[in-house]
């Protein structure tokens, strides 16, 4: 019976954080891909872009400037989770930017938006939605360790509250 919790506790330890990298590079190619869309289309924001109303302070910055800004943000905000770069800072950067989204562009759709992700006025709110619940979660969890973070700027070193090894 030893033997069997023993081989329980190593693989549930070889398998630990999984779950976290995975989370994190999901996310992180959303935000990659879109924000590279959004740079890749120029500095100028697209017509729709430009007749959006934008929360406190970033009314005070344009559109054109909105669009680089988030087009720039989710590009290095992305990379920087997908290696595991300050993920709970970068998880917050991007839960604004999510905020920010789903405040000016996705929570019009209301409902419709909720059911059927994509409409014919664009996307509805789900999506970013789940892109925020991922995010609190690396937020609230951490990044895992197999990233920089736990690599080279953790000084925590347990897992569970049992010491485990430098790798």
């Amino acid at each position: 019976m030893n033997s069997w919790h023993s081989l329980h506790v190593k693989a549930i330890e070889k398998i630990h954080d999984l779950g976290l990298l995975g989370l994190r590079l999901w996310v992180a190619q959303e935000f990659l891909g879109a924000g590279y869309k959004k740079l890749s289309g120029g500095i100028h924001a697209p017509e729709w872009f430009s007749g959006l109303q934008f929360p406190f302070p970033l009314h005070f910055l344009g559109p054109d400037l909105n669009w680089v800004a988030a087009g720039l943000g989710e590009v290095l905000l992305g990379a920087a989770l997908m290696l595991g770069i300050y993920s709970r800072l970068v998880a917050l950067g991007l839960l604004y930017i999510t905020f920010v989204a789903i405040y000016t562009v996705h929570f019009d759709l209301g409902w419709t938006g909720w059911n059927q992700i994509d409409t014919e006025a664009g996307l509805g709110f789900k999506v970013p939605l789940m892109l925020a619940l991922m995010l609190f979660t690396i937020l609230t969890q951490g990044s895992g360790r197999y990233s920089i973070d736990e690599r080279f700027l953790s000084t925590k070193k347990s897992l569970n509250g049992l010491d485990r090894a430098n790798n």
